[in-house]
C-alpha cells in the first residue's frame, strides 16, 4: 500500500476528533448567543439544582422553625447576582478580548493579584468538573441503586466523553451540549408552572415520605449561622464569570453578544433559583441525606414515580453533568492567557487541529479525573473545596474594576482615550454609578469568601486555601525560568564569536544491515571525512559485526572502531569518547549519526530498543555535539524489495 493510500485511511483520531480545521476557519467557529448560553451558562444554571438545598442544610442546624429564612436569604443572593451581572457587563464592554478576573486584575491591580485571581479560577474550574460530574452521577445512581458502587468508573467515563467532545471544537461541543441544557430548562420551567397552577387551585400539598432526613439541631440562630447559609446558597452564583472569560468565542459584535447572553443567563438563574426556593418552602421540602430537594419538588408537582418525575431527575442529572462544560470552555482559554504571559508552560497556548487549546482541555480532564479518584466521586467531600476560588476571583475582578473606573474618573472629559493591548480607558459620566456597583460587589463577595473559608475550613477548605498560594509560587517560578532563558538567548554586542573548524562526523554502529548502509550513504554525501564506532556491549557479536563491515563497506569507508564496554553500557563509553573528541577538536562540531528503524505502528515500534532517543537526551548536555537521526522505513523498504523481486521474476 502506498503512502498516499495510507493517508486516506480513516484513523481513530479522525473519527473521534473530526477532520483538521485550517486557521482561516477560526471565524466560522464562533458561536451564537443560543449556543453560547449552553456552553458558558450550564455551570451557573446547574447550581439551581443544589443551591436551595445547601441553604436548608445549614438552617436545619438551628431547628425546623428557621427553614422559612431560606426565602429572604435567597432574595439577598438574588440581589448580589444582580450586582454581579451589572458589574460583569461593565467588565465585558471594558475588556472585549476576554480574560475576566485575570485580565482585570493584571491591568489594574498588578501581577501578583492577577496570578492569585487566575489560580483561584483555574482551581475552581477543575473543581467544577469534579463536583458537577460527581453530583450528576450521584443523581443517576439514586434512581438506579445498582450503580452506587460504580460511581467512580461512571464519572471517569463521563470525563473521557466530555474531553473528547470538547477536543472536537467549541462550536461542535456547544451544539451537542445545548440539547441537555435546554432540556433541563424546559422541564424546570414546566415544573414551576405546574407548581403555580396547583398552588392557585389549592392542590399543591406538602411532600410526604422524605427518607433519611437530616436531624434538626439546636444551634442558636446567630448572624454567623445566617452568613453560613447565605454563603452556602451563593453556590448559585458560580459560573457567572464564565461569559466574561470567553467573549472571543461569540460572534461579532462579540462584547454585545456576550453581554446579552450574560443578561439572559442571570434572568433565567434568578427565576429558577427563587422559583425553586419558594416551591421548596411551599411543599415543606426538607434536607435529606438520600433524596435531593429537586426530587422532592418533582414528586410534589408531578407525582411520585410518574414519567415526568423521572424526566425531571434525568434533566437535572444531565445539566449537572453539562455544568462541567463551562470549565472545558474557560479553563483552556485562561490557561492560555497565563501561558502567553509566561506563567504556565507555553504548550498551553497552542491550538490543535480543531482550533481548540488541546493541551488545556486534556490537562483539565486529567486533573478532574485525579480528584474524582482521590475523593471517590463523593460530592459531599468535594463541595467544601468548591466556590472559594470563584468568590476570590469575583472579589479581585470587582476590586480591579473599582480601580479602573476611579482612574477613568480622574481623566478629563476631553482627554483622548488611553489604549493598551487589552482595554481602552476613557472618561465616562456614569462613573459614580459604575464604581458603586463594583465596590459593593467586591465587598459582598469578599465577605462571602471569608465566611466560606472559615465555616468550611476543617471540612476541606484548608486544601484550597493552601493550594492557591502554592500555585502562585509555581507560576512565578515558571515566569522566572522563562525570563532567565530569554536573557540567556538574547544577542548583544558582547556576545563572543567563534572560529568554527570543520565538522567531524561519527557513525554509531550497532549492527550492519540496510539501515547501516543508509547511514554510510548519508555520511558519504556530506563530502567530509567520517569514522564509525561500535560500542562493544556484547563481545560475542563483535567479530560478526567486523566481518559484515568488511564485507559490505570494505574499502568504501574507514575501519570500524571498537570501543570496549566492560559493564555493558552504551551511554557512558560513548559519552567518554565524545569528551575526548571535543578536547582534540576545540573549534569544531561533532556530528553523531544515529540509525532509527521506523515501524508502521506504535506497538511494533515498542518492540525495538529505540536507543537513539536515550542517546539524543544524554548527549544534549555536551557542547558542540549535533545528533543526526537517519530513519529507515521498514514498510517502505519491504515494498521496494517486493517490487524488485516481482520485476526480476520471469
Amino acid at each position: 500500500m502506498t503512502t498516499a493510500n495510507q493517508a486516506k485511511r480513516p484513523s481513530i483520531a479522525r473519527m473521534l476528533f473530526g477532520r483538521p480545521l485550517a486557521t482561516e476557519d477560526m471565524q466560522h467557529q464562533s458561536i451564537s448567543n443560543f449556543v453560547g448560553l449552553a456552553v458558558f451558562a450550564s455551570d451557573a444554571l446547574s447550581s439551581t439544582a443544589y443551591a436551595t438545598e445547601e441553604i436548608l442544610v445549614v438552617l436545619v442546624t438551628a431547628g425546623l422553625m428557621h427553614l422559612d429564612l431560606s426565602v429572604p436569604i435567597a432574595l439577598a443572593i438574588t440581589a448580589l447576582l444582580v450586582i454581579l451581572t451589572l458589574s460583569y457587563r461593565q467588565t465585558i464592554h471594558a475588556y472585549p478580548n476576554g480574560g475576566g478576573a485575570y485580565i482585570v486584575a493584571r491591568d489594574n491591580l498588578g501581577e501578583l493579584p492577577a496570578q492569585i485571581a487566575g489560580a483561584a479560577l483555574l482551581t475552581d474550574y477543575v473543581l467544577t468538573v469534579a463536583v458537577s460530574i460527581s453530583s450528576g452521577v450521584a443523581q443517576i445512581a439514586s434512581g438506579i441503586p445498582g450503580l452506587q458502587d460504580y460511581r467512580v468508573e461512571l464519572s471517569l467515563a463521563v470525563i473521557i466523553i466530555m474531553t473528547v467532545v470538547n477536543l472536537r471544537g467549541v462550536k461542535e461541543s456547544g451544539r451537542i451540549f445545548a440539547v441537555p441544557t435546554y432540556f433541563f430548562l424546559g422541564l424546570a420551567f414546566l415544573m414551576l408552572i405546574v407548581g403555580i397552577l396547583k398552588y392557585t387551585s389549592g392542590t399543591l400539598v406538602a411532600v410526604q415520605g422524605i427518607p433519611d432526613l437530616i436531624a434538626p439541631g439546636a444551634e442558636p440562630l446567630m448572624l454567623f449561622l445566617i452568613l453560613r447559609a447565605f454563603s452556602s446558597g451563593c453556590t448559585a452564583l458560580t459560573g457567572v464569570e464564565a461569559i466574561s472569560n470567553g467573549i472571543t468565542a461569540f460572534k461579532t459584535p462579540k462584547s454585545q453578544n456576550a453581554a446579552i447572553t450574560l443578561t439572559w443567563m442571570s434572568g433565567i438563574l434568578i427565576v429558577l433559583f427563587m422559583g425553586f426556593t419558594l416551591l421548596a418552602r411551599q411543599i415543606t421540602a426538607m434536607p435529606s441525606n438520600s433524596e435531593t430537594v429537586i426530587s422532592q419538588m418533582a414528586r410534589a408537582v408531578f407525582g411520585n414515580g410518574t414519567f415526568m418525575y423521572f424526566m425531571m431527575l434525568t434533566g437535572t442529572s444531565l445539566i449537572l453533568l453539562m455544568a462541567a462544560n463551562t470549565s472545558y470552555a474557560d479553563f483552556p482559554r485562561l490557561a492560555a492567557l497565563h501561558a502567553g504571559d509566561g506563567f504556565l508552560p507555553r504548550q498551553l497556548t497552542i491550538k490543535g487541529s480543531r482550533l481548540v487549546f488541546t493541551w488545556g482541555i486534556s490537562v483539565l480532564g486529567g486533573l478532574a479525573a485525579l480528584l474524582i479518584v482521590f475523593f471517590k466521586a463523593d460530592t459531599t467531600a468535594l463541595i467544601p473545596l468548591y466556590a472559594i476560588g470563584v468568590f476570590l476571583s469575583f472579589t479581585m475582578s470587582q476590586a480591579g474594576m473599582v480601580v479602573r473606573i476611579w482612574k477613568s474618573s480622574r481623566m478629563s472629559p476631553d482627554a483622548p482615550p488611553i489604549v493598551n493591548d487589552v482595554t481602552t480607558l476613557a472618561y465616562s459620566r456614569a462613573w459614580p454609578r459604575q464604581i458603586v456597583i463594583s465596590a459593593v460587589g467586591s465587598v459582598v463577595t469578599g465577605v462571602v469568601m471569608i465566611v466560606f473559608v472559615v465555616t468550611k475550613f476543617a471540612e476541606g477548605a484548608w486544601f484550597v486555601t493552601l493550594l492557591i498560594p502554592c500555585m502562585v509560587f509555581v507560576f512565578f517560578r515558571i515566569h522566572h525560568h522563562y525570563q532567565e532563558v530569554a536573557h540567556a538567548l538574547r544577542i548583544n554586542g558582547s556576545t563572543p564569536k567563534h572560529n568554527i573548524g570543520p565538522v567531524e562526523n561519527i557513525i554509531l554502529v550497532d549492527n550492519v544491515h540496510l539501515g547501516t548502509l543508509a547511514m554510510v550513504d548519508y555520511a558519504k554525501s556530506l563530502g567530509t571525512p567520517w569514522k564509525a564506532i561500535h560500542i562493544e556491549i556484547n563481545p560475542d557479536n563483535t567479530e560478526k559485526v567486523l566481518q559484515k563491515w568488511a564485507q559490505y563497506i570494505g574499502s568504501d569507508g574507514p575501519s570500524l572502531i571498537i570501543i570496549p564496554s566492560p559493564f555493558r553500557q552504551l551511554i557512558q563509553p560513548l559519552h567518554d569518547m565524545l569528551e575526548k573528541e571535543l578536547e582534540s577538536h576545540p573549534d569544531g562540531y561533532i556530528n553523531v549519526i544515529l540509525g532509527h528503524l521506523v515501524m508502521d505502528t506504535y506497538w511494533e515500534q515498542g518492540l525495538h530498543q529505540n536507543s537513539q532517543m536515550i542517546v539524543d537526551l544524554t548527549l544534549q548536555n555536551l557542547p558542540r555535539i549535533a545528533v543526526t537521526k537517519i530513519p529507515y522505513q521498514i514498510h517502505h523498504a519491504h515494498i521496494i524489495h517486493n517490487e524488485a523481486h516481482a520485476a526480476s521474476t520471469p
